[in-house]
């Protein structure tokens, strides 16, 4: 295949060409290099956007021909091969005479030739995307070194064509444009448009698809070919742009056939820009294949010079964000001993704040969740507890029409053979019990309540401490579930045993009983002379309440007061069991909680979580499929980022803005 020769170098145009290469070898090889490092590990997927020229163009707009023109090799011809997949062009300047090429795709390296090269991409290309026509997004790099090679990487992208021809898929349109536009949206990307001048360019696709993502067209070059074949209105097109190219126009001539040498074709491009009529009053300045190799490298290395510091702030920041990602995933352990001191940890940790919110009242844990604020939340269910008890449950014979019949008949019923005047204690004991059983249910849904409460806090603290050991989260819920339900039910049959003990027992020394019964019983007289005689009307204030006695009158005198003197030790006595019904339990939540979290948390979760054969310890040394993958995925981006951070590692004294000279 014909090549670059010594002669060709000796064009005006190509000495430039020469001279560019050498100017920024030093500065813009060894930052190309670190770009094209960083593509090679596909740190886009950490989604880091690298400085990237793409080239587009229509069907049969000449791009091809472009990039044989620039690179001096020749690729694959024929409508949709060498386009199914993105070409990445590696040019460099090598010092050697010979060229070297070679083909990198899926992990190998195949040296060609330039005789060899379009056969290799061909087979390249059906090796990554198959024989068929679809295409495929996964690059071939072709890297090309000869002497005066300009350094540049350029990314070549199907041509668009939006009539499927010889088997190509009915949505080719679709996938080229979904190829396309993924590689020319970022901001990083430079668009080189390849447009035919036999055509309008408004109407060319591939303006349309650059204008939708640079509308100011800051980031696109055009590149004008075929411009032997149709020069009527080239100078008019490019110098009105109609089509907003920001980067401006270069026009080229390319190669026509192989029976023409690259160099012939160069010497060929340049005498028709020279003396033609019309291509003539082109402006030399943007005109021909060197012309567009000067631009393109230009451009290239002030996109780097903008971009690569930003690359790596983005590969530092990704790199810590990952690795602060992969510290805070679950602690993977390897040994018995690593699982166990993990479990005491966990078990230390949750027993430590549980002393605190629940025994202490300290809740800097949590300080704007106020249902973790245990004390708090205790005081206050337990004050509605003690108001619900003295609202729902008063002494209801005060408040209905049949006051004292219940204690009457209770009286006759417990009549026996003894002295008379005497109250008989099964009669209050009978009384007693009836106000208990109805307030009984209260006192066990005020506990069952208490602990479903105290659930929810126990359940959170060891979730909390152990979100680092998932594998051992659902053994620790149900272990902390188990001790829960068993001091509830602990709980439960102590409050019952204390309703039960007030069914049977009479007794207290809280002087308050005394003192109550003794204002009660004072106003006997005064309650017996309205039931006798009827004075002062037909009702008793008591309590703040009247109650009404017309229809004792008719009753037995001496019965009634007996029933008056059991109310008043009924009503006396009930306000001390209320009192220990609250008392009580309040005494024995603080015991059960005080037991829950200094002894039964470590014996019920050991017991419940390790058992007799370290089942829950073995468990802890497996991971989630979840978070194995994670971990792995994380460690590979890390080492990726760390690749390409050593890779970055070198160029701050590089980037700066092209030299005079380079200029």
């Amino acid at each position: 295949m014909p090549r670059f020769s010594a002669p060709c170098l000796a064009e005006p145009k190509l000495e430039s060409m020469v001279h560019l290469a050498s100017s920024y070898e030093k500065r813009i090889r060894p930052l190309l290099d670190a770009v094209d490092r960083l593509r090679r590990l596909n740190v886009m997927k950490e989604g880091i956007q690298l400085p990237t020229i793409v080239v587009v163009g229509d069907q049969s707009s000449g791009k091809s021909s472009v990039l044989e023109s620039l690179a001096g090799i020749s690729l694959p011809r024929g409508q949709g091969i060498c386009t199914r997949v993105p070409l990445i062009m590696r040019l460099q300047n090598h010092q050697q005479e010979d060229p070297e090429l070679t083909l990198e795709y899926q992990g190998k390296s195949v040296r060609s030739s330039e005789e060899d090269i379009a056969d290799d991409i061909v087979v390249a290309t059906e090796e990554v995307a198959g024989d068929g026509k679809s295409i495929s997004n996964t690059p071939l790099t072709l890297v090309v070194r000869k002497r005066g090679m300009p350094d540049l990487t350029m990314i070549d992208l199907p041509g668009i064509t939006r009539v499927p021809v010889h088997g190509q898929p009915e949505d080719i349109y679709e996938q080229i444009a979904g190829l396309i536009m993924e590689y020319i949206s970022p901001n990083e990307s430079i668009i080189l448009n390849v447009l035919s001048a036999t055509v309008d360019f408004p109407t060319c696709e591939s303006i349309r698809m650059s204008q939708r993502v640079d509308k100011t067209g800051e980031r696109t070059l055009a590149v004008v070919t075929k411009v032997d074949k149709s020069p009527e209105g080239l100078l008019e097109k490019v110098t009105s742009d109609d089509v907003n190219i920001g980067l401006g126009y270069v026009c080229v001539r390319n190669r026509v056939g192989d029976g023409e040498s690259y160099a012939e074709a160069r010497r060929t491009e340049a005498e028709l820009f020279r003396s033609h009529p019309l291509l003539s009053k082109i402006d030399k300045s943007i005109v021909g294949v060197p012309v567009l190799a000067q631009r393109l490298t230009q451009i290239q290395a002030s996109i780097l010079a903008k971009c690569l510091p930003d690359i790596v702030t983005k590969v530092n920041d990704k790199l810590n964000q990952n690795m602060a990602e992969l510290n805070e995933l679950p602690k993977c352990l390897s040994t018995v001993s690593d699982a166990m001191a993990a479990f005491m940890k966990i078990v230390g940790a949750s027993k430590e704040s549980l002393r605190k919110i629940i025994l202490r009242g300290e809740y800097e844990e949590f300080p704007d969740a106020e249902d973790m604020h245990c004390t708090g939340r205790l005081a206050k269910m337990l004050d509605e507890y003690a108001n619900d008890l003295r609202t729902k449950y008063p002494d209801e014979g005060l408040l209905q029409s049949n006051f004292l019949v219940e204690e009457m008949r209770v009286l006759v019923e417990s009549q026996g053979m003894c002295l008379p005047n005497f109250l008989p204690r099964v009669a209050f004991l009978f009384l007693l019990r009836e106000k208990v059983r109805r307030v009984s249910n209260s006192p066990t849904q005020f506990i069952n309540k208490v602990w479903s409460y105290l659930e929810t806090v126990v359940l959170r603290v060891f979730m909390m401490h152990s979100e680092s050991y998932p594998q051992v989260q659902i053994s620790v819920k149900r272990a902390a579930q188990s001790v829960m339900n068993k001091m509830r039910a602990f709980s439960v049959e102590r409050v019952r045993e204390m309703v039960e003990t007030e069914k049977i027992a009479d007794y207290t020394c809280n002087p308050l009983y005394r003192s109550t019964w003794s204002s009660f019983i004072s106003r006997t007289d005064e309650f017996m002379d309205k039931v006798k005689f009827g004075q002062k009307g037909n009702t008793l204030e008591f309590e703040g309440c009247f109650v009404d006695i017309k229809h004792l009158r008719e009753k037995n005198h001496l019965l009634v007061e007996q029933a008056f003197d059991m109310k008043m030790r009924v009503v006396a006595y009930w306000k001390i069991v209320l009192m220990r019904l609250v008392d009580n339990v309040a005494l024995h939540l603080l015991f059960a909680l005080q037991k829950l979290v200094t002894e039964q948390l470590d014996a019920g979760i050991i017991d419940e979580l390790v058992g007799p054969h370290l089942g829950g310890i073995e468990r802890m040394l497996e991971e989630s499929p979840a978070i194995v993958n994670k971990r792995s995925q994380l460690s590979r981006s890390i080492e990726l980022l760390r690749e390409a951070k050593d890779a970055l590692s070198f160029i701050g004294d590089r980037i700066a803005a092209p030299t005079k000279e380079e200029d």
